[in-house]
């Protein structure tokens, strides 16, 4: 399994200008867990978050993309400041469809992160399509790349990393310690 991504897909992220992500697998590392009065309850990176707030700083846009809809996945969304999300989504290639004309971008332009089958429409339209390690295998070789890292522990920060690289905008200590976000 390749580490860090090929040359072709290094060249590919700059040009970069959307990432649209599934959430259970990608943002979380799947699992569910209930609490009080059947809450569902999901548990999210800080790394990941502080890569997505990085990025929308530096101009890419962000939407999410998933099968479920839940409280948790909103708050997370309002927290980093993510406004197009669409949960609850069973046929996924319509609404990324839908983002590209909301965003007026060309699917080229659109790194998508998937983990499951459900992913692959979308995964074979985008400009570059990336999955994490604990995808299925089937999900996994349709993937330009693999993260080294698994959803929900870190795989979103190292995407955002190597995005910043490939615009060349890199992860300064300057833009790290601008007030007003949360990750």
């Amino acid at each position: 399994m390749r580490v860090s991504p090929s040359p072709r897909v290094i060249r590919n992220f700059q040009r970069v200008r959307g990432l649209v992500m599934d959430v259970d697998g990608v943002l979380t590392n799947g699992l569910i867990s209930y609490g009080v009065d059947d809450e569902e309850m999901k548990s999210f990176s800080l790394r990941d978050g502080h890569g997505l707030v990085l990025l929308r700083r530096a101009g890419i846009r962000l939407a999410l993309l998933s099968g479920r809809d839940s409280i948790a996945v909103r708050r997370r969304m309002k927290e980093l400041g993510i406004e197009d999300g669409h949960l609850g989504v069973r046929e996924k290639l319509p609404i990324f469809q839908s983002i590209l004309s909301q965003w007026n971008l060309f699917s080229e332009e659109i790194l998508f992160v998937g983990d499951d089958v459900v992913d692959l429409p979308v995964m074979r339209v985008c400009g570059l399509a990336v999955t994490v390690p604990d995808a299925p295998w089937c999900v996994r070789r349709e993937a330009d790349w693999v993260t080294r890292l698994p959803g929900g522990n870190g795989a979103v920060r190292e995407i955002a990393d190597w995005i910043l690289l490939g615009r060349g905008t890199g992860t300064s200590e300057t833009k790290c310690n601008q007030a007003g976000d949360s990750p």
